[in-house]
């Protein structure tokens, strides 16, 4: 009896062969879809962070010693020569040599005040701290009393200081008494500084985004975020000279630098300059705009660092806030 042949499977390995479509098609790679990296603000950071060695310390003292001693024994010897040779001459120099040395103490004198002011600033909001940690309404009166010699010389400020003297005997606890010093003392400059920070915001995403020269950007983020925190430091009281700024300046910037800060964050930093339609269009824009994002947050350091008082009742400033508020209309809407 002949068997039936069953069914046979055949498996043909022709897929090769068969014609590309778009569900078969590989995915297009993802070549640079990220955002923009903020090398600006990034190196403008770490130059002002950057601590010198004990060597380079060394070598500058004795090199600013040795030109300052220098300059001295010649100016000296000028004079000298001059009043032997013409006298008339002579007095003149010695006069403008004298005048000159004047101008140089009362720039020194007013450094070591802007230092005094900015260790003064740094009592006070350590000062707060402790008040409001140990619960001691006369450690908190002292600390309120200071925060008023601080703001007395300031006009501005009289109506504020007025309204606290009138409300201030109404309190009877340390964190009553310091909150309501924040709410009529600092929340007006608070303002004040969310306008220096924005404007800073700006300037740095402007020239990120418009000029094409080199170390431009990185030079403009350097000088708008000295003279940005140079300026919060003189809303809130602690009015620095040149050495004072850049002494605040290598504070904030360490600070941010030593946790990471400055990179681009989760705090809307993303979504703020990867949803700008120009950003989108322009890696030069993109930049700008995260730059100027970091920007931002050196300004919300930079107001931690220079308020007298920590943020209590007042709300420390949102990064994200004060980036769309510099950025609106300026790179498009996000």
């Amino acid at each position: 009896m002949s068997r039936k042949p069953g069914p046979v499977l055949i498996d043909l390995d022709d897929k090769a062969d068969a014609p590309e479509t778009p569900a078969s098609a590989p995915p297009v790679p993802d070549t640079d879809l990220g955002l923009p990296e903020p090398r600006a603000m990034e190196l403008a950071a770490r130059i002002a962070a950057r601590k010198p060695s004990k060597l380079s310390r060394w070598f500058w003292g004795f090199a600013l010693s040795l030109v300052g001693f220098m300059a001295s024994v010649a100016a000296w010897n000028f004079v000298t020569d001059l009043l032997n040779r013409n006298p008339v001459l002579g007095l003149v120099a010695t006069v403008l040599f004298a005048g000159f040395l004047i101008v140089l103490l009362v720039i020194s004198i007013r450094e070591l005040a802007a230092f005094a002011r900015l260790r003064r600033v740094d009592h006070i909001h350590s000062a707060a701290e402790a008040a409001i940690a140990h619960q001691d309404l006369a450690e908190a009166k002292v600390v309120v009393g200071e925060l008023k010699r601080l703001f007395r010389t300031q006009s501005e400020m009289r109506w504020y200081l007025d309204r606290m003297e009138e409300r201030e005997s109404q309190v009877f606890d340390a964190d009553g008494l310091i909150h309501l010093a924040e709410a009529e003392l600092l929340l007006p400059l608070d303002e004040a500084a969310k306008r220096e920070v924005e404007a800073a915001t700006r300037q740095v995403a402007t020239v990120t985004a418009v000029v094409p020269l080199a170390l431009a950007d990185v030079a403009t983020a350097l000088t708008a975020n000295i003279r940005m925190i140079r300026r919060v430091a003189d809303i809130y009281g602690g009015r620095s000279g040149a050495l004072g700024a850049w002494r605040l300046t290598r504070a904030v910037m360490t600070h941010l630098v030593a946790t990471g800060a400055v990179a681009v964050g989760d705090d809307l930093i993303g979504s703020v300059a990867g949803g700008t339609a120009l950003s989108r269009i322009s890696r030069r824009f993109g930049e700008g705009v995260v730059n100027g994002a970091l920007t931002a947050r050196v300004g919300v350091a930079a107001m931690e660092v220079c308020r007298p008082l920590p943020f209590t009742r007042g709300k420390r400033p949102s990064v994200s806030n004060l980036i769309k508020r510099a950025l609106t209309g300026l790179f498009g809407s996000s």
